[in-house]
């Protein structure tokens, strides 16, 4: 049987080897726990960086806190950006956001504060309902809409229920149309020499294809689409503002046409110029401004574009959105 091995004992040589080699595994080892202990720490600093950044944007939590509405003020709710399903001035956030301000027993006026090309009729509509529907149960508590930089199209539509509009001399206000735009892809799929092969059940079922020569009678069907919207886009604001226009038979003023803040207020499409704090302050009279704005945190608005995201904008490209106000 062959001897077992064992460590050298003899030699001061061997003896120092054995030692450096030992002192060189023990540092090993140290070091090991010390790069785990370090990326505990770094993994937990992550997790609480991650959470605070949640807590943070998280749309659930109110900073202002009950102390901030233990007193009179001026409900603030924003609409900014496009008016349109699953966009933060969709009509879900904004009639949210007005009912918790109307119904806030410290709310003594509510300021509408506008910065939004439009957007959906649909969704517009919605709002502007829930505006008239929320001034009759609240008949003691005013609406206001401030339009700053752009109240155009579904914009106005919103703000045309308010019981007054003010703007700032520059603002751009009006443009009350509607407008459904696309492309058409036949001639170059004649030059490409592409086929388009479509299978419908119904005759004008694939009537908005890109891909396909526009029909004169489809043409018109859809010119009468857009020009029913606008009648009741007119009618809307001709409820809305009712004797305040100046000259509801002016021929420009329904035509699409957006005017500056000063000359609308000459045309009667706003009652005066004027910022939300100002109305905040001199109309109301409750100078503090509480926001009511329901607002999406960045984790929800990154989800939703996640699954729709793509699919919205190819419908967009394709040209097979529906009408919108601008």
């Amino acid at each position: 049987m062959a001897d077992e091995w064992k460590a050298p004992e003899d030699g001061n040589g061997d003896t120092k080897s054995w030692q450096l080699l030992e002192k060189v595994l023990l540092a090993s080892v140290q070091e090991q726990r010390r790069a785990r202990r370090w990326g505990i720490f770094f993994k937990l600093l992550t997790f609480i960086y991650l959470f605070g950044a949640i807590a943070l944007f998280s749309p659930r939590l109110d900073f202002q806190g009950a102390a901030a509405r233990s007193g009179a003020h001026t409900a603030l709710i924003e609409v900014n950006g496009m008016i349109a399903d699953k966009e933060q001035a969709s009509a879900d956030n904004i009639v949210t956001s007005l009912r918790k301000a109307f119904e806030d027993s410290n709310t003594k006026g509510v300021v509408l504060r506008i910065n939004s090309p439009g957007g959906s009729p649909v969704q517009s509509g919605y709002i502007y309902d829930e505006i008239r529907r929320l001034r009759g149960e609240h008949p003691d508590t005013k609406l206001y809409a401030v339009i700053t930089d752009l109240g155009a199209s579904g914009a106005y539509y919103i703000a045309s229920a308010a019981d007054a509009i003010y703007a700032d001399k520059a603002s751009l206000v009006g443009s009350i149309g509607v407008t459904a735009a696309g492309f058409g892809f036949v001639g170059a799929m004649d030059k490409l020499g592409v086929d388009r092969r479509v299978y419908t059940s119904g005759e004008h079922k694939a009537f908005l294809d890109p891909f396909q020569p526009a029909k004169e009678e489809e043409t018109r069907f859809w010119q009468e689409v857009l020009e029913t919207t606008h009648r009741q886009f007119i009618a809307s604001v001709k409820k809305g503002r009712g004797e305040r226009l100046k000259d509801a038979e002016h021929p420009e003023l329904f035509s699409g046409l957006v005017w500056s803040g000063e000359q609308a207020l000459q045309l009667g499409l706003v009652d005066a110029l004027g910022s939300a704090s100002l109305v905040a302050r001199d109309v109301v009279g409750a100078k503090d401004l509480v926001d009511f704005t329901v607002r999406e945190s960045p984790f929800d608005r990154f989800a939703k574009r996640l699954g729709a995201g793509v699919a919205e904008q190819l419908s967009l490209w394709m040209g097979l959105q529906g009408p919108a106000l601008r």
